[in-house]
Order: structure tokens, then sequence, then C-alpha cells
């Protein structure tokens, strides 16, 4: 027992008593979304791969899941930046695929999120769960149009971060994206052959054909 002399808490303060790192975040944890949206080119997936190794370090258990159909830079089961970051992925059609695999872990990243038709109804039902649920998606179209199951989550989400890219034309600071090929479909899967990020300035101009480059 503590003497007279001893403080008041010199009893409980013992390294038995410590809380591995671990149950002290479960502890203490609740469910949140956190957004991460910006034009292509943005560091969306970095930060996304950023904050998801923090919670490794925090010793908290983590998935993070991919669309199937954006296997630009590496095979289905990583993410991956477009200067090679990568992590491990669970690829999926649709987050519902999942089933109930989401309650094993405490954090779930999701990039690309705009390819999930069911992005919204997912990460409110995670969240509400007690789940930290992390997307990583574009904000607008090609046509500076919203996603719109990307965009509803704005009201619901406690975070929400809007990246900028580098104007390929100008070097401004860039919100939107230009799609450089003349598909009309509004999911088109595709890298710098097929995008670039452009302020607002550059975005309105009319693109320079091969004709105008060589005059």
């Amino acid at each position: 027992m503590p003497s007279c002399l001893s403080p008041p808490c010199a009893a409980i303060h013992t390294p038995q008593s410590r809380m591995p790192v671990r149950n002290i975040w479960r502890h203490a944890l609740q469910g949140e979304l956190q957004l991460i949206i910006g034009p292509m080119f943005s560091g969306k997936s970095t930060e996304l791969i950023r904050r998801m190794r923090r919670y490794q370090h925090a010793q908290l258990k983590c998935m993070v899941v991919k669309s199937k159909i954006d296997d630009r830079y590496t095979n289905e089961s990583l993410v991956s930046t477009h200067d090679r970051q990568m992590m491990k992925a669970n690829p999926l059609k649709r987050l519902e695929d999942m089933g109930e695999e989401f309650m094993q872990y405490d954090v779930i990243g999701i990039d690309e999120g705009q390819f999930f038709a069911d992005l919204h109804s997912f990460c409110d039902v995670a969240a509400n769960r007690g789940k930290i649920v992390i997307v990583a998606a574009l904000d607008g179209t090609f046509e500076r149009k919203p996603f719109q199951h990307v965009c509803d989550l704005i009201p619901r989400a406690e975070s929400v971060t809007k990246l900028s890219a580098v104007c390929a034309i100008c070097g401004s600071d860039a919100a939107f994206t230009r799609r450089l090929v003349s598909s009309t479909a509004v999911e088109l899967v595709g890298g710098s052959e097929a995008y670039q990020p452009v302020c607002r300035n550059c975005f309105t101009t009319p693109l320079a054909t091969k004709d105008d480059e060589m005059n």
C-alpha cells in the first residue's frame, strides 16, 4: 500500500497497468468519415496511403479496397499512385460485396471511390457502426459535373480535404480534370495519355490540335 508520503496515484501508474497502444485507440475509437477529393494527379491516393500507414503504425486493423476496373499501374491487388507508391488492396466491383467482412477492421480505405455506385450507402453504414472510413475520389467529371455519390458524402463527413494538382498548361494550381481523348463516357479509366489537370483559365481554353502545334 502507498504510504501517507506517497503521491496519490503512485500505486496506479505501474508498468503493468499501461494499456497497449492499439487498446487505447480501440477504447476511444468512434466511427467517422474522411473524404479526400480533387482532380486527377492531385495526390489523393498518396494521401490515402499516408493516412492508412499512420493508422497501421497505431496498430489498428486496416483494409484498403479499390475498384476492379482500375488496373492502370499495377495488378488488381494493389493501390498504386502515379509515382508508384503502393499498398495492398482488395479489388471489388461493389462495396457491398464485402458483406460483413469490414466489421473485422478498424479502418477502411477506399481508393477511386467515384467508381463505386454504392459508395454513399456503404460509407454511412460503416461509419455508423464505428469504423473509420477514408475515401479518396474525384469530386467532378471531365465536364466539371459532380460525381453525385461522392459529393453526397460531404454533409455526412467529419473532414473533407480538397487537393489541388499542378496545371499541365501554365503551372498554376489545378482544380479540374480535362480529358484529352474524344470519348464521352463519364467513367473512362486512363492516365496522363487521357487526362490532364488544369486551372480554370486553361480549362476554358480549347485544346490545341496537332495542326495548331505544328504552326
